[in-house]
């Protein structure tokens, strides 16, 4: 299923442009020190869509472009269902995107290993 990776770019892709028309896009990136925790999504440090735009997204728009082996599994969504406010449609959008990209980690794990 070569097309796995294409429609992971494009959830990111619509990751993206959620926390843009939400206004959970940043200008400006935090400062080293937190885009540095050793923490699980630098939940020490950033907001969950923060460590999405600028630890997540990049890394793995950098991971699609360079044609890297894709993580083997991913857990995204019970952070992510966690950090934010249930009942909310912004939310409720970026969480399904969240489900989705999880998904299609574990499908493409399983075309690998076969």
């Amino acid at each position: 299923m070569h097309d796995i990776p294409n429609r992971i770019a494009d959830v990111l892709l619509e990751v993206e442009a959620t926390l843009r028309i939400n206004g959970k896009w940043d200008e400006s990136s935090p400062d080293s020190n937190a885009l540095a925790s050793k923490q699980p999504f630098c939940m020490d440090t950033l907001k969950f869509e923060q460590w999405l735009q600028w630890i997540f997204l990049p890394r793995m728009k950098t991971t699609l472009e360079q044609t890297k082996p894709l993580p083997a599994k991913s857990s995204i969504f019970v952070y992510a269902h966690e950090c934010l406010q249930k009942n909310d449609p912004s939310t409720n959008s970026l969480l399904k995107l969240i489900k989705t990209f999880d998904d299609l980690i574990k499908i493409q794990a399983g075309v690998v290993r076969h």
